[in-house]
């Protein structure tokens, strides 16, 4: 796993990340809320919301606390942990 404090991304070596997300359903209800807007509210960039939604990366415990609290919710109802 390599870490990007600059991105807040944890990146997984594995195609995909043992975790999904609501994040793009949710900032489409948020009045259609671009990846851009989401990331600009949470501090990282466009394209790093783009590979969280996609599962590619997993973003780091704060970046993840800071995206459910731009939709008002908690964290378990915008990411869900898949067990083996």
């Amino acid at each position: 796993m390599l870490n990007c404090t600059a991105c807040g991304v944890v990146t997984n070596s594995m195609a995909q990340t043992p975790f999904t997300n609501d994040i793009k359903t949710l900032r489409f209800l948020a009045g259609e809320m671009t990846q851009g807007d989401l990331g600009d509210k949470v501090g990282v960039t466009r394209q790093t919301i783009a590979a969280i939604e996609q599962g590619k990366y997993s973003p780091s415990l704060e970046v993840a606390f800071r995206i459910a609290h731009v939709f008002g919710k908690p964290l378990e109802e915008v990411f869900r942990w898949q067990a083996d």
